[in-house]
C-alpha cells in the first residue's frame, strides 16, 4: 500500500527503508533520500531521487541482483516481485522463449543480467533493445544499465509514494 508524501516524511526511517529498497537496492540512494526528508511534495522527492544518479558501477551490479531476467517472471509475494511481474507484462509466449536465448548471449558477453525499464514496452521492443545493446562495450553497457535502473526506481517510487 503506497504511503502519502506526508506519511513518507513522518514515518520512522526503519518503516520507510523497505519501500525505498524495493524501488532501488542501493543503500546510498536509500539512506540519502531518508536523510533529506521532509520533501515538499512527490515531485521534490522524485527530483531528489534523480539527483542521486548516475549510479556507481558497484551500485549498478548490486541493484541488478534484485531484478529477474527479462522473460522470467519474479517469484514470491514481495513488493519487488509484484512490481517486476507488472513491469514485464509485455513479455510472454514467444517473446519469453526468444529472451531465454538472447539473455544467455547477453550474459556471456557482459557477465550480468540484461536490465531495461520494461514498463509499457512490448516483448519485441525489449528484445530489439537487448540485441542493439550487445554492441556496447562492457563499461558503456554498465552505464546504460544504471540509467535503466534509475528509470525503474522513479517509476517504482511513484508507486510507493503518492501525492
Amino acid at each position: 500500500m503506497p504511503l502519502t508524501i506526508r506519511e513518507f516524511n513522518e514515518a520512522p526511517a526503519q518503516d520507510v527503508r523497505p519501500a525505498l529498497t524495493a524501488c532501488l537496492d542501493v543503500p546510498r540512494w536509500v539512506e540519502t533520500l531518508l536523510a533529506r526528508r521532509p520533501y515538499a511534495d512527490l515531485a521534490a522527492l522524485l527530483a531528489a531521487a534523480g539527483a542521486l544518479t548516475p549510479l556507481r558501477p558497484e551500485e549498478v551490479r548490486r541493484a541488478m541482483a534484485a531484478h529477474p531476467r527479462i522473460g522470467e517472471k519474479a517469484d514470491g509475494k514481495s513488493t519487488e516481485a509484484g512490481w517486476s511481474r507488472s513491469e514485464q507484462s509485455g513479455v510472454d509466449g514467444d517473446a519469453a522463449r526468444e529472451f531465454a536465448v538472447a539473455n544467455a548471449e547477453y550474459e556471456a558477453r557482459f557477465g550480468h543480467v540484461f536490465l531495461v525499464c520494461a514498463s509499457g514496452r512490448s516483448g519485441a521492443e525489449l528484445l530489439e533493445n537487448l540485441r542493439s545493446r550487445l554492441s556496447n562495450d562492457p563499461e558503456k553497457e554498465l552505464e546504460v544499465a544504471g540509467q535503466e535502473l534509475a528509470e525503474i526506481a522513479a517509476l517504482r517510487l511513484e508507486k510507493a509514494v503518492t501525492a
